[in-house]
């Protein structure tokens, strides 16, 4: 990782690498794999397909796969979409509550 850049920029740079290499029309798979390239390349520490359960009154009431987790400090959630709406910002903070990321 480079010294004196915050994780979240070297995260967006990686991803408008992607985005700018790819362009538009791909499923979100094939995206995550590029953008975990771009990860490896850049030496930034990443875990995909994180599983993460979610708990009621200390009881599993269900579980969810994280698309990417780095620096197990920021998620991300890919989305391969003209435009995001209210339910996918919804799924995220829901997914970051979880987790306490947020």
């Amino acid at each position: 990782m480079s010294q004196g850049k915050l994780i979240s920029e070297q995260v967006i740079s990686c991803a408008f690498e992607v985005s700018n290499t790819l362009g538009a029309g791909f499923f979100e798979k094939v995206y995550e794999n590029a953008l975990c390239v771009e990860f490896s390349r850049a030496g930034i520490p990443f875990c995909r397909q994180q599983h993460y359960e979610i708990r009621y009154k200390d009881e599993n009431i269900g579980d969810y796969i994280a698309d990417i987790v780095v620096e197990n400090k920021l998620l991300i959630e890919l989305k391969a979409l003209s435009a995001l709406n209210r339910e996918h910002e919804a799924q995220v903070m829901n997914y970051l509550k979880v987790n306490k990321f947020y």
